[in-house]
C-alpha cells in the first residue's frame, strides 16, 4: 500500500505541473479533409457513388468526432442529365442539403455560360473558393471568396481554393477573368503565411501536369484537386497530394495530425494518414435519398422515350470515342449533317460521354441520348476553306493513335491518317463526300457551338463565317434524337470514315 501511496502522489504531482504549464505533454490534435468532384450521377451505380452514398460518407465521417473539412474540388453542374434541363439546379439543391464546407468552380460550372454560373452560385449555401477568378471588372464575384484561415486547436490552417484556369477552352465563362492556378497559389499561400497561418491547403480544379507542379515545387502543405477522375494519394514527406476519383464512387478521406509543439516557435510538426472509403459500404442518407428520388421520377417522365431499335451495338466509352471511328460518332454526325445538310460534320469524341456499351436490340431512349450528349450543346453550321478543314483535322488527330478528346468523329467525309508522321502532319488525305479536298474551296461544316469559341483549341472556327445564327441553333441532342427516331432501326457502326495505315 505505500508503493501505491508515493505512485499515486507522483502521478498526482506530474498532473499538476503539466496543469501549471511545468510539463509539455504530447497532445495530438487533428483535421479531417473529405474529398469528392466531378460528380455527374445524382444516383448510384452499381451500388456506389451517387450523393445518397456520399452524404452517407460524409455523417460517418462526422460522426467520428474532431474537426472535419467536406471539400467538393468542382465539376458539379455538368454534365448530367437532370442538367441538361434544370441547369443544375438540383445539385445546389442537394449540395446545400448536404452541406459542404469548401467548394470550387470546375470548368464545366461555366458549361451553361457566365449568367447561369452566377445564378446557381447564389443559390449556393456553401463557401466558394476561387482565388483566380474575377469579374470583367477585375473585381472578386459576389459570394466568392479567395481564402480563408480557421483555427484547429490552436493550429492556423490557410485554406485557398482555385478554378480551372482552362476553362475559356473547355467551357463558356464568357467575360470571367481566370488566372494560372500556380501563380495565383504562389502567391496566397505566401500571404496566407505573412497573416499567420502555418499550414497551407490548396484545393484545385487543375489538369494532371498542374496538380504535379504544385506538389514537386511544395507550394503548399496539402493539395486536394479535382479534374482527372483519378484516385491518388502522394506523399514526400514533405507535403501531400490527393485527388478524389469521380462520381463519390469512393470518397477519400485524409487525417493530419499535428504534433505538440515542445516550445515556443518550434516547427508545426504533422503527419498524414490516407483512407479510401468505399461507398458500397456506406448507407445512404435517407434524406438525400428521397430527394434524389424526386428528381429521378421528374426525369423519367420525360426521357424514358424509346426512339428506336439497336442493330448493331453501340459503345461510347471514353477510349473508344476519344480514340478512333466510333459508332456513337458516325450516329452523331450523321444526324447533325442529315439535319443541316452540311457537306461535312464533325463531333469532338470528348463531347460524348455516356461511357458504356449497348447490345444490339437495345431500345435507344431520350434518357440514352442526353446521357451521351449532356453538355446542352447547338447545332452550328460553318464556312470554312479546305485548308481550315485540313488544320482542323490534324489538331483533331494530334494525339492519334493515343485517345484524347479532340479526336474527331465525321460525316460526309474519309479521312486515311499515318501515325508515324510528325504532329501537324498526320493526314495522308481526305475526301468530302468522295472528292479530295480542295484546299481553296469553301465547304459547309456542321459541328457544335463548343467549336466556335475555340473549344479543345479547335481555333479555326472563331472568326469563320457561320451560316446559322447561334439564337436559332438547335441542341445536338435533339437533332440526334429526331435521326434516331426517324430511322426506327438503328444500325451505326465504324466503316472506315477514319482509317490509318
Amino acid at each position: 500500500m505505500h508503493i501505491i501511496r508515493i505512485v499515486n502522489k507522483w502521478l498526482l504531482a506530474l498532473a499538476m505541473l503539466a496543469l501549471c504549464g511545468g510539463l509539455a505533454v504530447s497532445a495530438p490534435r487533428k483535421v479531417t479533409f473529405v474529398l469528392a468532384s466531378d460528380i455527374y450521377k445524382m444516383s448510384e451505380q452499381n451500388g456506389r457513388g451517387g450523393y445518397a452514398r456520399l452524404a452517407g460518407a460524409i455523417n460517418a465521417e462526422r460522426a467520428r468526432g474532431g474537426k472535419v473539412i467536406v471539400v467538393h474540388a468542382g465539376d458539379a453542374l455538368s454534365p448530367c442529365l437532370m442538367c441538361s434541363f434544370d441547369q443544375g439546379e438540383h445539385v445546389i439543391d442537394l449540395m446545400n442539403r448536404i452541406g459542404f464546407d469548401v467548394f470550387v468552380p470546375g470548368n464545366h460550372e461555366y458549361d451553361f455560360g457566365k449568367q447561369v454560373y452566377l445564378k446557381r452560385m447564389s443559390e449556393a449555401k456553401f463557401p466558394i473558393f476561387a482565388a483566380n477568378l474575377r469579374g470583367p471588372d477585375g473585381k472578386p464575384l459576389p459570394g466568392h471568396r479567395d481564402s480563408e484561415i480557421i483555427d484547429v486547436e490552436g493550429v492556423k490552417i490557410g485554406i485557398v481554393g482555385l478554378t480551372a484556369e482552362d476553362s475559356p477552352e473547355k467551357s463558356n465563362p464568357g467575360d470571367l477573368k481566370i488566372a494560372r492556378v500556380r501563380a495565383t497559389l504562389e502567391e496566397r499561400a505566401k500571404s496566407l503565411r505573412e497573416q499567420g497561418a502555418e499550414f497551407i491547403v490548396g484545393v484545385v480544379h487543375a489538369e494532371r501536369h498542374i496538380d504535379t507542379e504544385i506538389f514537386d515545387h511544395g507550394i503548399v502543405d496539402v493539395l486536394l484537386s479535382g479534374d482527372d477522375h483519378d484516385i491518388r494519394f502522394i506523399y514526400n514527406r514533405k507535403s501531400v497530394f490527393v485527388e478524389g476519383g469521380e462520381d463519390a464512387l469512393y470518397v477519400l478521406a485524409l487525417d493530419i495530425t499535428f504534433e505538440e509543439r515542445r516550445e515556443a516557435g518550434a516547427r508545426l510538426e504533422w503527419s498524414p494518414q490516407f483512407r479510401i472509403i468505399d461507398t458500397a459500404d456506406v448507407t445512404p442518407d435517407a434524406a438525400i435519398a428521397e430527394r434524389v428520388r424526386f428528381y429521378e421520377e421528374q426525369l423519367s417522365r420525360e426521357l424514358d422515350v424509346e426512339l428506336g431499335t439497336l442493330k448493331a451495338p453501340l459503345d461510347s466509352r471514353s477510349a473508344v470515342v476519344r480514340g478512333g471511328e466510333a459508332g456513337w460518332g458516325n450516329l452523331i454526325t450523321d444526324a447533325v449533317r442529315s439535319v443541316t445538310g452540311a457537306d461535312l460534320a464533325i463531333m469532338n469524341g470528348g463531347g460524348i460521354r455516356g461511357g458504356r456499351r449497348y447490345e444490339a436490340g437495345y431500345k435507344l431512349t431520350r434518357r440514352n441520348v442526353l446521357s451521351e450528349l449532356p453538355f446542352g450543346n447547338k447545332t452550328l453550321v460553318f464556312r470554312l476553306t479546305g485548308e481550315d478543314i485540313l488544320k482542323t483535322l490534324e489538331h483533331g488527330y494530334a494525339a492519334y493513335p493515343r485517345p484524347a478528346g479532340p479526336f474527331l468523329q465525321v460525316s460526309g467525309a474519309n479521312i486515311v491518317l499515318d501515325p508515324a508522321r510528325k504532329e501537324g502532319n498526320r493526314v495522308v488525305s481526305v475526301l468530302i463526300g468522295g472528292q479530295p479536298l480542295e484546299r481553296n474551296k469553301y465547304y459547309a461544316v456542321a459541328a457544335s457551338d463548343f467549336f466556335l469559341r475555340g473549344g479543345d483549341g479547335f481555333t479555326a472556327f472563331t472568326q469563320s463565317a457561320l451560316r446559322t445564327r447561334v439564337e436559332d441553333a438547335q441542341l445536338i441532342a435533339n437533332d440526334v434524337m429526331v435521326y434516331a427516331r426517324k430511322l426506327g432501326a438503328i444500325e451505326a457502326r465504324p466503316e472506315g470514315r477514319v482509317t490509318s495505315r
